[in-house]
């Protein structure tokens, strides 16, 4: 069965105890290994490991010892309850394996758990799990944590009776950082008011936020894209702290408008065009990446990317003086503006 963005934190937090297994999917191994790490925990308790009923198979050895799931599944530990075989960073050239083993599975024996990365809907292993009676299937996405995932982690950390002006703060940050440097950050915040009987106020949330917030560039690419030229300024500048650089920009920039050409003048219409992207694009970016090229159309698109190309040259030419970090910017303002015409 596949679950949708919106159910999957859900599900997350408190899996189904009697199923047969759980494929956890995408581009950020930093998200699905927290996801992952939440599901495992509220399947075996957080004795699991430790009483062996969680085993733990690499992708590599299951290729070198294909009958080694079936047998963690089937085991029988010493301590009872509930056990876990997790499968890390496994692909389609396993599919046939993990069926096997969810074939052979029975109330009982060890949850199957597996982690994957980027698969299309044609996924061999993404269709097992999907198909599957008694299994689940969960794209996880670099998107902003939405409020369920926020309150989920306040919850986690144990910070409660949150005012609303810095509750509003620690919604800003998560949608501007990774959701494990926001669960660090919250793990801070309790140790920094164990002994402190004020209520938790914005500025504490930004003595103990990150120094430099990771805006990533395709924050500022997203924003140009969009015609959110006001908020292109402060994204720079919180790129230029972290060292990013001018031609990286520039670069990113012109990958991500070539990807909205190729949507908005695909012959079958931007869905087809999306779909024939590569690398491929799924779930919410991709329909964001839909929504961008239809607003701004091919024309427009093409324009936009000369006027990319341009800052290129100018980048590296020679005799060129001007600040670099300045013109990227400029080039970003003006998309912007170009796209919301």
């Amino acid at each position: 069965m596949k679950l949708s963005p919106r159910d999957a934190p859900r599900y997350f937090a408190r899996p189904d105890p009697n199923a047969a297994g759980l494929l956890i999917h995408g581009t950020d191994t930093m998200r699905i290994a927290l996801r992952r790490q939440e599901v495992i925990a509220a399947l075996v308790g957080p004795q699991g490991e430790t009483e062996m009923r969680l085993t733990r198979i690499a992708a590599g050895d299951l290729r070198r010892d294909p009958a080694r799931l079936l047998d963690a599944v089937k085991a029988q530990g010493f301590f009872p309850g509930p056990r876990v075989a997790f499968v890390e960073e496994a692909g389609d050239g396993l599919a046939d394996t993990i069926a096997t083993a969810l074939g052979e599975w029975r109330p009982g024996d060890a949850q199957i758990v597996v982690t994957a990365g980027s698969l299309n809907a044609r996924s061999k292993l993404r269709k097992l799990f999907e198909g599957h009676g008694s299994a689940y299937a969960a794209g996880v996405y670099d998107e902003p944590m939405g409020r369920a995932e926020i309150e989920a982690e306040l919850a986690r950390a144990g910070l409660s009776d949150i005012p609303r002006d810095a509750g509003e703060a620690l919604a800003a940050l998560a949608r501007q950082i990774e959701p494990g440097d926001f669960r660090q950050t919250l793990e801070k915040l309790v140790l920094y008011k164990m002994s402190d009987d004020t209520p938790l106020g914005p500025a504490d949330v930004a003595a103990l936020a990150p120094a430099s917030t990771e805006a990533d560039m395709d924050d500022a690419v997203h924003a140009a894209a969009e015609g959110r030229d006001g908020e292109i300024g402060p994204i720079m500048q919180r790129l230029a702290a972290q060292g990013a650089t001018p031609i990286g920009l520039v670069i990113a920039a012109a990958r991500h408008f070539r990807a909205l050409y190729a949507i908005a003048s695909a012959p079958g219409g931007p869905s087809e065009g999306a779909a024939r992207l590569r690398p491929p694009v799924f779930g919410p970016r991709r329909d964001r990446m839909v929504r961008q090229a239809q607003r701004w159309g091919a024309p427009r698109l093409d324009e936009g990317l000369g006027m990319i190309v341009d800052t290129d040259l100018a980048l590296r030419s020679a005799g060129q003086t001007a600040p670099a970090m300045a013109l990227v910017e400029r080039l970003l303002i003006r998309l912007a503006r170009l796209g919301a015409r």
